[in-house]
């Protein structure tokens, strides 16, 4: 009889039965299914079954939190179903045949600008703080601003430029290399392709409109004319010269011998492509670009441009669930680059995750008795409003449906009186309540009163109809959660005891030590959501600086993942368990980059090596190398305290205590 006979054979019937499942797989913690109709999955009985964390749906693949215990889960799982698992990679090759055309079309874009998506954040705050110092008169009778009396601060006000002008006019270079990574091919390519699209030689896109058309400088082959022109800024045309990269690098690699291809494919890829980029697909690009920054602008600026943005802002948040919101990150940058270097739609955006935390914030209001429940809602709201919205929306809004429509009304009233009064943004990516510092000065007071519409809205319709409609059960909790909780964790508590008794006697141990030297920072600022919300368990994260993951304390190795080598369990002689996972998302690098020093039932020394990795490897993946230390079971531990903020070094700086 299997450890976990019942909850594998109720989880078949849950998922739609073995017809159901297209293909199955798993990871560290979780169980990663490819369901024929995701239809037919009963979310809510499946986080029911006591051996499961949650549930949440990504990139086309139903993923079921188990834990630490996933990999015997599996084995009882396809052994019970008669289904043979799958690669991780086939898994999500299988995820894709479940998208339409739209959605997969939607997915690659949400890919090609991932990456680039921190670089926007960080060049979101420097012009924000630019706004502070240069643009608003604070001084002299509101005559002057910070830079205008300090030469200090013009001096900073001057120097920041030079990040907001990397990131935002220098745009293309990113996007190009994104492309050519998110695609397989040659990367440093893309980024010469990029450079060539916003090269000083060219006149700069920004100044295109202001420039008489026979002032604008020529190649002149004597058969034909080509205007020197830049694409600063420019992101349809940038992303229609990357593919033409792409394609024209892979058909040279399919016909050239592999003996001269190192010589031939570069040169006829790189050379035609920047040629067809600043002749065809370029003017092309900035045309359709123009195109749609012009439909847009036109309703945001239009007589009906108050019913344009209750629509935008009613349906912004399902749109982020369908990863259709992808688009506007293309729109906005588009039009940044317009004459006006101004965006109306991004404050909308900022808006819209306000209203979806305000929604949060009640239901932790409503449910701050129900202790399972806070665990996800604190973090979740405090990562909407940092303007990071699918802990919310998946975790919590979506979950009970009602706080998902409040937050939309919310935002559907913020965007109108945003929208109505014509804020307007001279940066995207910084969303949420820091939204504030992207906004044009002379907008601030109005943007305020959009972002308390925001907050007060969501927030006082939840709270009515969650006093109507949540159960008592959902405010307090299980009454049994605590012997429900018990008997979940017995055989593992079971297994801690019998380990415990046979070890030799051990020192009370009260702390782990750092298991690499680096920043620890708060698990709550993890780019992942099963553990940023802390289903696993509490814990602590850790920006390395080093590549030798440490044993915290003497431990037994109780799981590893030995295909990929990214993470493995342990468990101390108090029964405490926990989970160390290296990188976000690593296991679908399949090994690549991890070498696994021990193996499943080794006793492990404080300080020992467990596992090495490869940072490069990891980033060139498009990875964080972030490294996770979570608590997964408490055992006799009592008063565990979690120390971040700090530099740790390996092996000698505590990270985690109790009593």
């Amino acid at each position: 009889m299997g450890k976990y006979d019942n909850d594998v054979k109720r989880l078949l019937e849950l998922v739609g039965g073995k017809e159901n499942i297209q293909a199955v797989s798993h990871c560290m913690t979780r169980m990663r299914f490819v369901l024929v109709d995701p239809k037919k999955a009963n979310e809510k009985e499946i986080e029911d079954l006591p051996s499961v964390k949650g549930t949440f749906t990504q990139a086309g693949q139903y993923q079921v939190i188990i834990g630490n215990d996933v990999s015997i889960f599996y084995n009882e799982f396809t052994a019970y179903a008669g289904i043979e698992g799958v690669s991780k990679d086939a898994v999500k090759a299988a995820a894709k045949t479940n998208q339409n055309p739209l959605q997969k079309i939607m997915g690659t874009l949400g890919e090609i600008f991932a990456p680039l998506i921190p670089a926007l954040i960080c060049g979101g705050l420097v012009l924000g703080f630019r706004n502070v110092i240069g643009e608003i008169n604070f001084f002299n009778n509101g005559t002057q601003s910070l830079a205008d009396i300090s030469q200090f601060w013009a001096g900073t006000y001057n120097f920041l430029w030079l990040i907001g002008e990397a990131v935002f006019h220098l745009l293309p270079v990113g996007i190009v290399w994104s492309i050519t990574k998110k695609m397989g091919t040659t990367q440093i390519l893309g980024i010469i392709l990029g450079l060539t699209l916003v090269s000083s030689q060219l006149l700069n896109g920004f100044s295109v409109s202001s420039t008489p058309a026979d002032e604008i400088p020529v190649w002149d082959f004597g058969f034909a004319q080509v205007e020197m022109i830049g694409y600063q800024g420019q992101v349809i045309a940038a992303m229609m010269a990357g593919f033409v990269l792409v394609y024209l690098e892979k058909f040279f690699k399919k016909i050239c011998p592999e003996v001269i291809s190192m010589i031939v494919v570069p040169f006829c890829s790189l050379v035609p492509a920047v040629i067809i980029a600043h002749t065809i697909v370029g003017p092309i690009g900035w045309a359709i670009g123009d195109a749609i920054g012009n439909v847009v602008y036109a309703g945001l600026t239009s007589n009906v441009r108050f019913l344009f943005a209750a629509v935008f802002g009613l349906l912004y948040a399902p749109l982020v669930m369908t990863g259709l919101h992808h688009m506007t990150n293309a729109i906005d940058s588009q039009l940044l680059a317009s004459p006006s270097k101004s965006t109306i739609l991004w404050p909308t955006i900022a808006l819209s995750n306000i209203a979806q935390g305000s929604s949060v914030l009640a239901m932790s209001v409503l449910q701050k008795k129900n202790e399972r429940a806070q665990q996800v809602n604190v973090p979740a709201c405090i990562s909407c409003y940092l303007g990071v919205t699918e802990p919310a929306l998946f975790g919590v809004n979506l979950k009970y449906v009602f706080p998902l429509v409040c937050g939309m009304i919310g935002s559907c009233c913020a965007a109108m009186i945003s929208v109505g009064f014509g804020v307007e943004a001279l940066s995207i990516g910084v969303g949420g309540l820091p939204g504030i510092l992207s906004i044009k000065p002379q907008y601030y007071l109005i943007f305020l009163l959009a972002m308390a519409v925001a907050i007060v809205v969501p927030f006082t319709l939840t709270f009515i109809v969650g006093r109507i409609k949540l159960s008592k059960e959902d405010r307090f909790g299980k009454e049994t959660a605590a012997p429900a909780a018990a008997d979940s964790t017995s055989d593992s508590a079971v297994q801690a005891d019998a380990a415990a008794e046979k070890a030799a006697p051990a020192e009370d141990v009260k702390e782990l030590k750092s298991i690499l030297d680096g920043k620890v920072i708060p698990i709550e600022e993890v780019q992942d959501e099963v553990f940023s919300q802390k289903i696993m368990g509490d814990g602590v994260a850790i920006e390395p600086s080093n590549t030798v993951v440490t044993a915290p304390a003497d431990a037994d190795v109780t799981v590893v993942m030995a295909d990929t080598g990214h993470a493995c369990g342990l468990t101390l002689t108090n029964g405490l368990e926990l989970l160390i996972h290296v990188g976000v998302d690593t296991v679908d690098m399949n090994g690549d980059g991890f070498k696994l020093l021990v193996k499943e039932g080794d006793h492990v020394k404080k300080g020992q090596k467990l596992i090495e990795f490869d940072p490069e490897k990891i980033k060139a993946a498009g990875h964080p190398c972030t490294t996770m230390l979570i608590v997964t079971g408490e055992g006799n531990a009592s008063g565990i305290t979690m120390h971040t903020g700090i530099d740790a070094k390996a092996g000698e700086t505590t990270v985690i205590s109790w009593q």
